[in-house]
């Protein structure tokens, strides 16, 4: 369709940001005006200058907020549109300028005596960034003078260069063979290959995977050394700051133990052997003598797909979630009903599905929906992300809404699991249960076992680089090699194409980040179990965590709900649900 041809109910009020684009070009012009931090220097040792420093940087990075959820709201709606990327772009200017403009706030705060940065952390003036400014007290030893902070400030653009040079590769360089499909010669493309992976033929999956890996493997000495660049950029971060490890910077920036992250590698590790069992068993089910990495994309279920209108779809939602009680419901519906949600696939409309939001407005939601049992739980999904965003706000201060990447994914995975249990327990069809039943093992594949997978290499390849020994298209293609063959087991073939497999990752130009998929759908497991055993009290410390915004650290927010990332059991409990789910799969299949 065209956008004209949506009807309102289905597109989201973009109005409720900004006004217009008038409207937006006049207020970023009054914002620009603004970028003067110049008398605020010199002042933080004082309570009173504290105070004004603070009130004048959320004022400013609120409305530089507001522009940007407008700007990228309307550039997601037609890519095609060049005036709002170039929105985008100056906003992202202006924040780089902001940050600049700042760095010396946090040389200057950490300079202060133990004694002073306490005596603002117990002063109930400051009670709005206690938890901020303990964490400035605790990077004290990484932070540098105020003249290294703005070099810093000033070079993360140009350092971000390595991220710019994959993305322009993976969108527009990589020359993609053509494939006939659908009766036609067409040019493969990253979303055309995820289709013919989960199709039936097998033969065209065959032939898709060794197209596109081939495509990646003409450009395998530019992507390695693209990514080596990538973690060259960590490592001067880390050195220059005085971190040990860049996985230690990595952890400490989000406030996270390192034993929540080593007994997520030791927990996979010990179920690799459930790993290992899907993979046989998914040979055994399809029927293979030799099973292939390009086989395990399929639904080992055909035609069992829920096909449901949006409204029919959206219903489903809000049973699957009736636990959550009616309060979250009610709010649930808001999305609906309020303009919250960007429902259909339109021509130039960005692709996937996000949820984003800014404090004293209420968030939203992009959709492409179809009738899909995907689609189905990408609304669960992502309005998961915006309750959370929802709850947050209105229980938290400014300075302590915006909750850490850490437990991003927790919410919306909590709703998705919820609506999976609650089909599982309706559905009287035998093949619906046996397509969701491998709905939620590939789920738990997928998010649990691969993401740390992709977190193992990103370590192993820093470690490398660490000690001084430079990365390339050989040895990071042999590491990924043995990471596959350990992941996956030995019923299935590990060949040069998947070798290489880590040369198409985006998400290994945002270092350390992959891991926390991993941890977010564990403590969603443990949460949304503990929902369904204990109920009300359950819910109550839900909701707690999801009003907790970053008022302290993300672990400590997940255990008021019942997830305590530093034991090894709640990995365990995790690993119990996907071994449940295999073995009443295997008695069903």
């Amino acid at each position: 369709m065209q956008r004209s041809e949506v009807p309102e109910k289905y597109k989201w009020k973009v109005s409720d940001v900004v006004a217009s684009d008038e409207k937006w070009e006049e207020d970023f012009s009054d914002l620009e005006k603004k970028l003067d931090f110049a008398a605020y220097r010199g002042t933080l040792g004082s309570a009173e200058g504290l105070q004004s420093y603070f009130a004048a940087e959320e004022a400013f990075t609120l409305e530089a907020l507001r522009l940007f959820l407008y700007a990228q709201m309307r550039r997601d709606e037609d890519v095609r549109i060049t005036k709002y990327g170039g929105y985008v772009t100056k906003i992202y200017a202006l924040f780089t300028r902001f940050e600049a403009e700042t760095a010396f706030a946090t040389p200057e705060l950490t300079a202060l005596s133990d004694e002073a940065l306490d005596a603002y952390i117990a002063d109930p003036r400051f009670k709005d960034y206690d938890y901020r400014l303990s964490r400035i007290k605790a990077s004290k030893k990484y932070t540098l003078s105020e003249k290294e902070e703005v070099i810093l400030a000033q070079a993360g653009e140009p350092l971000t260069t390595a991220s710019l040079v994959f993305m322009m590769l993976d969108n527009a360089e990589v020359d993609f063979p053509e494939i006939e499909y659908g009766g036609e010669k067409v040019k493969l493309s990253h979303g055309l290959y995820s289709v013919i992976m989960s199709g039936k033929d097998r033969e065209k999956r065959k032939e898709a995977y060794e197209l596109y890996y081939s495509a990646y493997r003409k450009l395998l000495g530019t992507i390695a050394t693209t990514y080596f660049g990538n973690v060259q950029k960590d490592i001067f971060y880390q050195r220059t700051r005085g971190y040990e490890s860049c996985l230690k910077m990595a952890l400490f920036e989000e406030d996270v133990d390192e034993s929540v992250y080593r007994n997520l590698v030791s927990c996979v590790h010990a179920a690799a052997p459930l790993m290992h069992r899907y993979i046989s068993l998914r040979k055994k089910v399809m029927g293979l003598k030799t099973q292939y990495m390009y086989d395990i994309y399929p639904s080992l279920v055909e035609d069992a797909e829920l096909k449901l209108t949006y409204e029919e779809a959206f219903d489903l939602c809000l049973k699957g979630l009736a636990p959550l009680g009616e309060e979250y419901l009610a709010l649930f519906r808001r999305g609906r009903d309020e303009g919250w949600i960007d429902v259909c696939e339109t021509e130039g409309k960005r692709s996937g599905a996000y949820s984003n939001g800014i404090y004293g407005v209420h968030p939203f939601v992009l959709l492409n929906y179809q009738k899909t049992t995907h689609d189905v739980f990408t609304i669960a999904h992502e309005m998961g992300h915006s309750l959370h965003t929802y709850y947050s706000n209105q229980n938290q201060p400014f300075a302590k809404a915006d909750y850490k990447i850490f437990v991003a994914e927790v919410a919306s995975t909590v709703n998705e699991v919820l609506l999976l249990k609650y089909l599982l327990k309706t559905t009287e069809d035998e093949t619906l249960k046996k397509y969701l039943l491998n709905y939620f093992i590939d789920m738990i594949r997928t998010t649990l076992f691969r993401q740390t997978q992709f977190a193992e290499f990103e370590e192993k390849a820093h470690e490398m680089a660490e000690s001084g020994e430079p990365l390339n298209k050989d040895n990071l293609s042999a590491m990924y090699r043995a990471l596959n063959e350990a992941y996956y087991g030995p019923d299935i073939v590990h060949d040069d194409n998947i070798a290489t497999e880590w040369a198409r990752i985006p998400h290994f130009y945002t270092s350390f980040y992959v891991y926390k998929y991993a941890t977010g759908i564990t403590a969603a497991i443990c949460i949304a179990n503990r929902i369904l055993k204990e109920g009300e009290a359950a819910v109550k410390d839900y909701k707690k965590f999801l009003s907790g915004g970053c008022s302290t650290d993300p672990v400590s927010l997940l255990r008021l709900a019942g997830a305590d990332l530093t034991k090894k059991e709640t990995f365990a409990a995790a690993m119990a649900e996907f071994e449940q789910a295999l073995g009443e799969f295997e008695k069903l299949a």
